[in-house]
Parts: C-alpha cells; structure tokens; sequence
C-alpha cells in the first residue's frame, strides 16, 4: 500500500550542482508539489526548531554563531571530513525531515508530489517513491557552478564533489535521466517530455488564450514559460530598454522563479515575479505599465501570488519593492503587508530567504500566510 494513497510521488536526487532544483521547478510549472528536503534538514537543526540541541549536544557550542545559531558552514567541515560524524548529523535530521516530508505530502492539494533529496537512494524516503528521477552533469560543469554560484574554492568543490558516490550509482537506479549540461531549453525540453510520458492525460493547465474579462478590467494569471517571448518583451519595454531581455533569458528564469501576469483588455499590462523555496514566498520583481493603477494592480497582483504561495504551504510572503513604492504604505495596510527587517523576521529560515534576496536599494514587506509551521520548536 502506498505510504500517501492517492498521491503519486516523484524521488528527485542528483549529486551537487547537477540542477536538482532547476528541474523540480520545472515540475512544479507542470503542476507537481515541490518538496525540498534538504532545505527542511536546515530547518530542523535552526534555533526554533527541534533538532537544535541534539545537535549542539553531540557536535558542541562551538559550531554556534554570534547568534547562537548553528553556523552551517562550520558544521559541513566537520562532517565533509569524517564520514562517522556525517552519519551522526543523519541520525538526528533524518527522521525530523521525514516527519515534515509526511505533513507536507497529507497537507498538499495537488495529486504528483516532487521530493527532492540529495540523499534520497541512502534514506527511507525512496521507498516512498514511485519514480525515481536524476540529475546529471559532468565533472567540469559541476565545479564550475560551485566556483560561480557558491563561491567556492576549486579545492573545495572538488571535495564536495568527491565526498559523493560516483553519479553513475544515481543513474543507474533512476527511472528517468535528466542531462543538465546544455540549455535551460533543453532540459524544459526533457522534463516536459518524461512529465508526459509518465502523465499522458496530464497537460499544462494554462488556457491557450488570455482570460476574458469585462471590457477596461483588469485580470491576473499565472505565467506559462510558452510566454516567455511576450514576458521579455513587456520588461523590456516598460524599463526602456535598461533590462534588454530575451526569450531565452526568462526561460533560465523559469528555473527560479514564477510569473504573474496582469492582462487588461488581453495586453500585458503588468507582472511579478516570484519564487517559493523553503515555505516562503519572496516577489522581488515588478514591472507595470505607466498608464495603470497600481494600487489596483498590485493588490490584484499579490492576491493571486499568495494564493498560489498558500497552495504551496508557505508559511511567509516577502515582498521586496524599490523605496518610492514601498513608501505607499496605504497600498501594503490594506492588503496586511508591513515593513520589515530581517532581523524582525524571528524565524531562521524567513531572515535565510530574506537575505538571499539582494535588496540594497529596496525595502521588504512581510506577511505570514500560515500559523502551522513545519518544524517547530518542541
């Protein structure tokens, strides 16, 4: 019997730097719930969350931080370096990941479920799967985005690297192979064509045609990346040409983020842009037309972003605006919104998605979409 009857479940693992992300996003724009597991083990060990004394008692108070939070980084050196204090990591976030996998899953609406785990074959986890999907990418291209991306020293990324079974092992028990060692089209390209062959009843929801609306009204609509020529287009545009964009660079962008479109008459008149990780939405991107309103456009705008982020079970939305905007504080009163800092934020995981939005000309604004937090303090 299934573990989650009536949810069909998606394993999703690769070694670093192969795009496991890049390709659960693609699945989550076919329809699929995205679950990152990896990210809830950093959840499970932050300050307000359970695993935090099990792992100062058996790893000491010296891999806290200024902030008494367990400083990662000084962590992954300890266990990259000693696979017994690895698995002792394992043993006490493993079973807290699974616990918050289990809520996610029973809480999710939609049917195809995507769990992404980077250990996903070594945990108990793939026997709840019923797909097993991989990641791969050469060597080179695995050291060149964590030299890029993560700033890391060729040194370092090699023992990333090195310190994981060879990606052959992977490969060889996946259902389906995804190669990331071309393009963002090409890898939408090989995720559509296994979503469908795997789904063949199943296709992209989005109408072929833009949602009619009374004449001078105006709608909001989820992007579709067959878009992407139209989006580039708009934001081009209404930036006068200081954001000279292509197809091809918002489909890299689907990799990341979602859009929100604001048609009026059927002309794009307005977008967002937005991403979910670890259960909280953050909108970093707005573009309007000069002739809408925006206390109207942003309120119709975020509405559907937060409905689409609640059917996501994110806990938080942030929302990062350029300092003229953010200062209409009537607009944000009404829709609940409040200016923050990060710090305010309480909670680890908020202020990590927070500060993983560049945001030094822009103020942020935040509002809680959900008290039932995976994860909490117990």
């Amino acid at each position: 019997m299934s573990t989650w009857p009536g949810k069909y479940i998606i394993g999703l693992t690769g070694n670093i730097a192969t795009g496991k992300s890049v390709v659960r996003k693609m699945l989550e724009h076919q329809g699929a719930y995205g679950i990152d597991a990896d990210a809830l083990g950093h959840r499970a060990i932050a300050k307000d969350a359970p695993g935090y004394q099990s792992v100062i008692g058996e790893f000491g108070r010296w891999i806290l931080g200024p902030d008494e939070q367990v400083d990662r980084s000084k962590l992954s050196r300890i266990v990259f370096a000693d696979p017994a204090a690895l698995k002792r990591l394992e043993a006490i976030v493993h079973p807290l990941v699974r616990q918050a996998v289990d809520v996610l899953v029973r809480r999710a609406s939609q049917p195809v479920v995507v769990i992404e785990a980077i250990k996903l074959l070594e945990s108990p986890l793939r026997q709840t799967c019923d797909s097993l999907w991989v990641t791969f990418s050469p060597t080179s291209v695995q050291l060149t985005r964590l030299m890029q991306k993560r700033g890391m020293t060729e040194e370092a990324a090699r023992q990333r690297i090195l310190a994981q079974p060879p990606q052959e092992e992977k490969v060889a028990a996946a259902n389906v192979v995804i190669r990331n060692d071309g393009s963002f089209e090409d890898i939408w390209r090989q995720v559509q064509a296994a979503w469908l062959a795997q789904f063949p009843s199943v296709l992209e929801t989005a109408p072929t045609k833009p949602i009619q609306a009374p004449t001078g009204q105006m709608v909001a609509e989820k992007g579709r990346p067959k878009q992407a020529a139209e989006i580039a287009a708009f934001i081009t545009r209404v930036t006068d040409g200081r954001r000279n964009l292509t197809a091809e660079d918002i489909m890299a962008a689907f990799g990341e983020k979602a859009y929100m479109l604001l048609r009026r008459d059927g002309q794009l008149v307005g977008l967002v842009g937005w991403q979910v990780e670890n259960l909280v939405a953050r909108t970093d991107e707005v573009c309007l037309d000069y002739n809408i309103p925006v206390k109207d456009a942003m309120r119709l705008l975020l509405q559907e972003v937060e409905k689409a982020s609640r059917d996501l079970q994110c806990e938080a939305s942030l929302l990062f605006l350029p300092f003229n905007l953010a200062r209409q504080e009537e607009i944000w009163r009404e829709i609940s919104y409040e200016l923050r800092t990060v710090q305010s934020l309480g909670v680890r995981a908020w202020q990590e998605a927070a500060q993983e939005t560049p945001h030094s000309n822009e103020l942020m604004l935040f509002k809680q979409l959900r008290k039932d937090r995976v994860l909490r303090p117990v």
